[in-house]
């Protein structure tokens, strides 16, 4: 099982050869991976090599190190998408051959914020209708959904439906033609992990995007957490 030294650094070799234990069953999904000592013997590498391969990969997600408790393998994400599609929740849960639900927990209206004013381009005056659920697949809570929009553009016959908020507006004849998203990662959230049911070590995702209509007026406003466990995130790059 020891490492075979190449060209690169030998912290990536460790990672590759994880990476492909992983994926070849030798560790599974929630296992815990033997101790440091243990695993560095077993794959000749000093123990400092071995930590900066497990940091690494804890950062890519593959992992996760519990201290006092061991480093555990990640369950592989159920949901993946590029980031430059413009998907709704509801078709990322359905693309995944699952059962898209809703948990509706409050619609309000509020004074818009100096953030919303400059966002939406509305007044003072105007009101900014909040919605907050959480989506569901096959009954298991994933994500945590807050979406804001001016009052004067929330669709008259919003009935708390389980489809998204994309659909809702092109329903209501206001296409969303594309978003600037802004995605970063947060550790254990006070109010949110526990209602998607988190263990303390799962961190989130947070997807904030602004959409834009055909015209382009921005009309939509969306943060939503993700369960890292479940879903990942990838972008094409491309070389100008």
């Amino acid at each position: 099982m020891s490492i075979r030294t190449d060209s690169r650094h030998l912290y990536l070799q460790v990672m590759d050869r994880l990476k492909d234990d992983i994926k070849a069953g030798v560790f599974q999904e929630n296992e815990r991976l033997p101790s440091e000592f243990d695993l560095a013997k077993q794959l000749g590498v000093s123990r400092a090599t071995l930590r900066e391969a497990l940091r690494v990969l804890e950062e890519e997600n593959v992992i996760t190190r519990r201290h006092g408790v061991g480093t555990f393998v990640n369950p592989k994400p159920l949901f993946s998408s590029g980031i430059e599609q413009l998907y709704s929740v509801t078709e990322m849960i359905a693309n995944a051959g699952m059962e898209p639900g809703t948990i509706f927990l409050s619609q309000t209206t509020q004074c818009p914020t100096e953030e919303d004013i400059r966002r939406f381009s509305c007044e003072r005056e105007d009101e900014i209708a909040v919605v907050e659920r959480v989506r569901t697949a096959n009954g298991e809570p994933v994500v945590y959904c807050i979406d804001k929009m001016p009052v004067k553009l929330f669709p008259r016959d919003f009935t708390n439906r389980d489809i998204s908020f994309l659909k809702i507006l092109e329903e209501d004849n206001r296409k969303i033609t594309h978003a600037v998203a802004q995605i970063e990662p947060v550790g254990y959230h006070e109010k949110i992990s526990p209602i998607l049911e988190c263990d303390p070590e799962t961190a989130l995702l947070v997807l904030k995007q602004l959409h834009f209509d055909e015209k382009d007026e921005a009309i939509l406003y969306s943060v939503n957490f993700f369960k890292a466990d479940k879903f990942s995130f990838h972008v094409l790059r491309k070389r100008i």
